[in-house]
């Protein structure tokens, strides 16, 4: 078994917790589809915490292997234009100019590293949102029932954002020199020699010798993360709106089957 493959398979039987009978959240469903003046706050206080728990342990687990499984793997940044990572801020001017003097094979070949490098970073994660999963309490659970469709990214956000900078920066550094983004950086930003690029760059403050605003570390770890989110937040939000992406009986008993 791949070492990713049993991560992912570990951070699904964190949240695999059993759930207690669930009529209640029977009444619920109805309540909500009838239209009831009643708050979600106050239908979610009438829950099982149990079944609160386990169902939205399940959600998140779902989210972040979802997440992990699409970006962790070849192309999974770069062939997804919802997170592919792009030129940083003002070197996209540089990266423009390069096109135009026929240099474009070397702008992509810098795009292509930064994002191979947050592919081969994003497998590493697993365990960081399973212990956020683990670490969810009763109080964090009705938030997230009750919230808009986003509450559990953002509690992933808040719990374990941290953490995961902590655990990618590191990754993103070997893997950012062993696929050479700093390499081609260099050879991208050296390619107008003493004019062109050269004078572009040493505008922005980015080739005078003595200060480089660009951190290609800090910058591909923020857009891996920025990736996570996204891709697990798309998936909560289809688990909260779309009955065909609750796969289980526990994600239809608490987010309902229709």
């Amino acid at each position: 078994m791949r070492p990713q493959t049993a991560c992912l398979g570990l951070l699904l039987a964190i949240a695999a917790l059993p759930a207690a009978a669930g009529g209640q959240f029977d009444d619920l469903l109805k309540q909500l589809k009838q239209g009831s003046h009643t708050t979600n706050a106050t239908r979610a206080a009438s829950l099982p915490s149990s079944d609160i728990a386990a169902g939205l342990k399940e959600a998140l687990a779902k989210g972040t292997t979802h997440a992990i499984n699409e970006l962790g793997r070849t192309d999974g940044f770069w062939g997804n234009a919802k997170v592919r990572i792009p030129l940083p801020g003002k070197l996209k001017q540089v990266g423009d100019l390069a096109r135009q003097l026929g240099q474009g094979e070397k702008v992509d070949a810098f795009e292509l590293s930064m994002n191979r490098a947050a592919e081969k970073a994003v497998p590493q994660v697993a365990d960081i949102f399973g212990d956020a999963i683990r670490k969810m309490t009763l109080q964090d659970a009705r938030g997230i029932l009750t919230g808009g469709d986003h509450a559990a990214t953002d509690y992933f956000r808040r719990v374990a954002g941290d953490a995961l900078t902590a655990r990618i920066h590191p990754i993103v550094a070997q893997a950012t020199d062993r696929v050479g983004v700093t390499q081609k950086y260099k050879a991208l930003t050296a390619a107008g020699g003493g004019g062109g690029l050269g004078d572009v760059l040493g505008a922005l403050g980015g080739n005078d010798g003595k200060r480089n605003p660009l951190d290609l570390d800090d910058y591909v770890t923020q857009k891996t993360l920025d990736g996570l989110f996204t891709m697990i937040g798309e998936q909560e939000q289809a688990i909260r709106r779309n009955p065909a992406a609750r796969t289980t009986d526990l994600l239809k008993k608490v987010f309902g089957s229709r």
